[in-house]
Parts: C-alpha cells; structure tokens; sequence
C-alpha cells in the first residue's frame, strides 16, 4: 500500500517512524529533543515544530504517502480569533490549576455531575481546568479567547498549513474535561463555565478519518493522543490492560463502553479505534521503590530487586502500602504510607525490598480492579516503563495481577501508533481498508509471564496486603 510515518510529539521531545503501511515494519527512524524552554510549564508552541523539523531532517519523509500526529495530552493552546496564541501554551503536566479544579466541581454540583457529564471528574492537568485557571488569573487572556487547541490539533493544524477547518479526534477530545466519550458530543457549557464563555471547538474526527492533505499531498490522518496511540501502537485489544510503572502508576484497559465513576477514580477516555479507554492513575508506584533504596542504602532498583529475590512471597509478614504522597487510588490525599507486621525475624533488608515490590504491585492491582469490577474484562496486562524490567517485578506481577503478563521490548509505541492511524486512514482513502477495522500490524515483540502454580500463592500476598489497608484505612475503597 505504499509508506507512512508516525509522529510522537511529548513533552520533551519529537520521535518520528516511518514504516511500511501493509506490515508496520518500521524503515527509518527520526528524533530530536524539544528546546530547553520548551520543557518548562509555559511553552511557545513553535517550538514543537522545531523539534519536528529537526526529528524529520535529512529525508527522513522521502516517499511517505501519509502521517499521523501523536502528542502530549492535556496541554491548552488558547488562541484569538486570528489564531495567534493569547498566551504561551500550557503543558500538560502543569499542576497550577489544583484549585481552580476544585472550583469546578463544586461549581458544576459535584462529582457525580461531572462523571455523568463528560465521564471524568476535574483534575489540575485537564484542559478545562486550565481554562479556568486562565479566567481567574490572566482575565484579559481569557477574554481574548476564542479557540481552544490541544498540542495534536494544533500541530495537525499547522501541517495543514492553518485551514479554516480545525481538527481532533475522539481520544485527544476525551482528555479535555468538556468532551463526552459516553455521548461523543462536545459540552460547550462547560467550556463557558470554565472561561466565562463559549469558545470555539474542534471537529472531532473518527478514527480511520482524514483531516487533509498538504499542498505537497501528504495525507494527515485525525491523530489522537500519546496515551491512545501508545495503546494502537501495542496493538491493544478486548481483555487487554496496561500497566505503567512512572513514579506514578496507571492502569487502562480497552473496554466497549464509557465509564462513568462519580469517585472520579475512573477517567473515561476514548481509544484511537472507537472503543474506550478507562484509566485509573495511583499517585506512588515506582517513587516507592527508589524511596525504599535509599533507605535501604542500595545503588540502583536492580540491585534492590535482587535483594527483593533473596525474601519469600509476603515478606516474611511485612506490608507496605506505599500512599508516600497520598494516594488518588484509594482516595486518601492527606495520608502517608504504612509498614506494618515488623518482627525480629521479618526485619531484614531484603524482606523490606520484597515488602516495596509487593507493596507496589498490589496497589496497582486495586486500581486493577476498580476496572475489573466495573465489567471491564482483563486476561492480559501489558507492563511498561524500565521497572517492569526488574526481575522482583516479573516474578511477581502475573500472580499478583491474577493474568498472564506481557513485558513488551522498549520501542517508540505512541509513534508506531500514530503511523498505523496514518495507514488506516490512507487505506481507508484507497479503499483498500475498511474504515471501521484498522490495519493488521505484527505484535509487539515481547516476553510473557504467567502466573502458573504460583497463583494461590500471589493470591494470598494480596489478601495479606487488603486486610492490612482495611484495617489502617477501613473502607476506603467503599466510603
């Protein structure tokens, strides 16, 4: 079918794939960090096109039919009515707009209201809140706006040369705070709360669509967001999770509806394929791990990872519940983490490091199953992230998650999602692919875990950890 790129705009640099569109095999590769200023909380969005042209530098586009945009979520664009920026753009993982998200909720009536409303409740990142924030701190900027831009639309936008028609997609629009995955409808209500008025919004695109061509005839397809192409780019389906191992940790799932949780423990985003994507974040995940190695006066997680190696599943009676900065999953925002069950025999190192593993592991298990519980389906779970590397990790997820356990190579996913939407939408152009059934790329090259005779065995370190959260935090998933 011909050639088509990927490209992965984060928040700190551009990657670029090139791959042939019948297999994903990937030809040629392409990247460049973001300038210096380009990392801070309020970027001259020019600079992401800087990056990209630098990423794309030397041919690396030669021959390609089709492009797809993948960028960092939950970044404002705020633009005027000439299309020129009111302010410079506000990054994704921005957290000024803690307070105006509480404003929110409580000016909407609660957070049953928005969960119904748009299937998440307003968090700091969310560009709705961002919005507020701008209405209540830079009003003459807020006054000025007129349309609003996530990073994907807007850099789609100016591959397109800046037309009239502006773009998104149903993923990248989920993560707004005023898009419903639910009902597939823009709430412009919300918008007008957040700013003090309407704005313009942009058209949201299906998943095999095209938002146009270049003047040169390159064909960009909708784009969607890093985490939905990430998804795409895995090769995601029906049963299938995915574990993130950060500082903070994430668990998604492809599910065949909308989500709403008036806990807000669920965020309900929408796929880049026209499925959903329920999210649930935990606040401590691998800052537990590297805060455990200092105490313990360990080099590096691997060397605690063996030291984990040397204890016995459930640590020889230690639990740590690892809410070190709060917790979001429970919702415990003021409480501090917890070791309970030290004996003479149990304190040893490397029943501490196997205690931080465990710890780790079964909180990220609980956030499993908020989703399990809600229907969603998980047989499979992928982990990423450098932890998921660490033998403490794969020795005990399987069990611990109760599913098998898919630790994918590291590669450029977001990317390779991106280029794959580019094939679809190509294909779909060419009527040789159906709109509604993406193109069949080769699986992510990976090492698998199962839970085997083992099962009873991290089933049981579960139980050990949940009394012990019940009996320090009594009812917390069920207040």
């Amino acid at each position: 079918m011909g050639i088509v790129a990927g490209l992965d705009s984060s928040s700190a640099f551009t990657r670029i794939v090139v791959c042939d569109a019948d297999t994903g095999a990937v030809l040629r590769q392409g990247y460049a960090p973001h300038p210096v200023e380009a990392r801070a909380t309020d970027v001259d969005p020019q600079a992401w096109l800087l990056s990209l042209g630098e990423a794309a530098a030397g041919g690396l586009l030669e021959g390609v039919q089709a492009i797809g945009v993948s960028a960092q979520q939950h970044g404002l664009i705020a633009l005027d009515s000439s299309g020129a920026p009111v302010r410079p753009a506000m990054v994704g993982n921005d957290k000024r707009a803690q307070a105006a998200a509480a404003d929110l909720v409580e000016a909407f009536g609660g957070r049953q209201a928005w969960a119904e409303a748009v299937g998440s409740v307003p968090q700091a990142g969310l560009p709705v809140s961002k919005l507020r924030w701008l209405a209540r701190n830079e009003p003459e900027a807020a006054r000025r706006t007129s349309l609003v831009l996530q990073p994907h639309d807007w850099l789609v936008w100016q591959l397109l040369g800046r037309p009239a028609r502006r773009t998104t997609d149903r993923g990248a629009a989920s993560a707004t705070g005023y898009w419903s995955a639910g009902t597939g409808s823009y709430r412009p209500d919300l918008v007008g709360l957040a700013l003090g008025h309407e704005a313009a919004l942009p058209e949201v695109l299906g998943p095999a669509d095209s938002a146009g061509t270049t003047p040169e005839g390159l064909l960009i397809s909708a784009g969607t967001g890093e985490t939905m192409a990430a998804a795409f780019g895995l090769g995601l389906g029906t049963g299938d999770a995915v574990v993130s191992l950060g500082a903070t940790g994430s668990v998604m799932a492809i599910h065949h509806e909308a989500l709403a949780d008036p806990s807000g423990m669920i965020t309900s985003f929408a796929d880049a394929t026209g499925m959903h994507l329920p999210v649930v974040h935990t606040l401590n995940a691998v800052r537990a791990l590297r805060g455990t190695a200092e105490m313990l006066g360990v080099e590096d997680l691997s060397e605690l990872s063996e030291l984990a190696m040397k204890s016995t599943p459930g640590a020889s009676g230690l639990v740590l519940l690892p809410y070190l900065e709060g917790e979001r999953t429970p919702s415990l925002p003021h409480t501090a983490g917890t070791l309970t069950g030290l004996r003479r025999e149990s304190m040893k190192p490397e029943h501490l490091a196997r205690a931080a593993f465990e710890g780790m592991l079964c909180s990220l298990a609980d956030a499993l199953d908020v989703l399990r519980g809600r229907g969603v389906v998980v047989r499979r779970v992928f982990l990423l992230g450098q932890a998921a590397e660490l033998p403490a990790v794969q020795a005990g997820a399987p069990a611990i998650f109760a599913a098998q356990v898919v630790v994918p190579q590291p590669a450029d996913y977001a990317a390779r999602g991106a280029a794959r939407q580019a094939a679809w939408a190509l294909g779909t152009v060419q009527g040789t692919l159906n709109p509604h059934a993406p193109p069949s790329w080769q699986g992510a090259a990976a090492q698998v875990f199962e839970a085997g005779d083992e099962l009873a065995v991290g089933q049981a370190v579960r139980q050990q950890y949940a009394a012990t959260r019940e009996q320090i935090h009594p009812g917390a998933f069920n207040p």
